[in-house]
């Protein structure tokens, strides 16, 4: 793997040298845009809106409007305004995972010990472990001001990139329940289904399916085969047959059990 980012964690008065990895990757398929008519790859084109014309990567600056003006930027910019941040990654303090919604969770990545770091790598790793917390730090990734997540994961320190609480959008607008409707027969009932389908959790079981069944339609039309749309209409369940059909969902789970 190649790192993407090289700094250092700041833990108290200690820095940590690390490299940063990519822990994810995509599992879908690239696809590419062509053009309906006789299927040729579509480019995408930098063009200057006043004149029309391509315009080449070196010739590009961001800017930013400001009072109907474009103020430039550039990367001694960028510095400027996180110098510090810019290459460390400091922890402001350590939290209960449980605490942090799962709402703000963005991007895993995975951080390596630098050179001679590998001791005091190790102790901040074991300390994680033993205390049950993980730490909370800010830092600078690509020009953009990151709030991140410091958590063991067997042997590695994982950085979990978070959404600032501002990214956060509002409930407001959605029509949501405002009152309980349903028995206390119907939620005991809920919970009992609950309970049957709990277990140790395995994420290995899980595949992205989907893409295994869009690779197969798309060797299917290779192939000249059509294949048929399967067709799935979803009817909520009413409240007059609830009962009976969290009942049914409990005796289905016993005799696959």
């Amino acid at each position: 793997m190649r790192a993407i980012w090289t700094g250092a964690i700041g833990f108290g008065l200690v820095n940590i040298p690390v490299k940063l990895f990519s822990a994810s990757e995509s599992s879908s398929l690239d696809l590419r845009m062509l053009n309906k008519k006789d299927h040729a790859p579509i480019k995408y084109q930098r063009v200057d809106e006043e004149t029309g014309k391509e315009v080449d990567w070196d010739n590009i600056v961001k800017g930013y409007l400001l009072d109907d003006e474009y103020v430039i930027l550039d990367d001694a910019d960028f510095e400027r305004a996180g110098a510090k941040k810019s290459r460390l990654i400091e922890i402001d303090n350590f939290v209960n995972e449980q605490d942090i919604p799962s709402m703000y969770y963005e991007k895993p990545y995975y951080l390596e010990p630098g050179k001679d770091a590998a001791n005091v790598y190790s102790l901040l790793l074991e300390a994680l472990k033993k205390s049950g917390k993980i730490g909370i730090a800010s830092f600078v990734l690509r020009n953009r001001a990151s709030l991140a997540l410091l958590k063991p994961q067997d042997n590695v320190i994982v950085l979990n990139q978070v959404r600032f609480p501002e990214e956060i959008r509002s409930t407001r607008g959605l029509n949501l329940p405002d009152k309980k409707t349903f028995s206390e027969k119907e939620l005991d009932l809920a919970l009992s289904l609950i309970k049957q389908y709990s277990t140790k959790l395995d994420l290995t079981k899980y595949k992205d399916t989907y893409t295994e069944a869009l690779m197969e339609v798309i060797r299917d039309k290779a192939r000249g085969k059509l294949p048929e749309t399967p067709k799935l209409k979803i009817t909520p369940t009413k409240s007059t047959d609830l009962m009976k059909q969290l009942k049914a969902s409990l005796e289905k789970k016993k005799q696959a059990a």
